[in-house]
This record gives structure tokens, sequence and C-alpha cells, in this order.
């Protein structure tokens, strides 16, 4: 089975937003880089389960609310 989690990029710009940070402080809090964090938010980058939750933490969202999980 393949799992491919893809942004839902308004819930997720606009939760980045609400939380002050831009796409630089975003990678800072991640450890990801902020070239990383421009892909994904323009859905041309997925992501894997554990940077999905290591940014919907620092984001202080649910999962599920930030990106769409797709089971294949």
């Amino acid at each position: 089975m393949h799992i491919r989690i893809v942004v839902k990029t308004d819930a997720f710009i606009r939760a980045r937003v609400t939380k002050g940070y831009s796409q630089r402080e975003l990678a800072r809090h991640t450890g990801l880089s902020h070239a990383y964090i421009s892909l994904m938010e323009r859905a041309i980058k997925s992501v894997g389960p554990s940077t999905a939750k290591r940014l919907s933490e620092a984001l202080e969202r649910e999962v599920d609310e930030l990106f769409y999980i797709n089971m294949a």
C-alpha cells in the first residue's frame, strides 16, 4: 500500500499565517527547508507521514485539517 499526503493549500497557508510564521520561520521551526515548504504549499511536493505530523504540531492543528491522505 502506498500513502500519498498532499497539503490542503488554503487551510495550510491560513494556519501558517494565523500562527504568525513566514515560510522561512516555519522551515526553521520544523527543520525543513524553505524551498520544501514553498513546493509543498503549491502542491508540487507531497509529504511523508512524519513530516505531516511535524508540520501539524508546529502549526497546532490536526493532520487531517491540513492534509489530504490518499491510500492506494
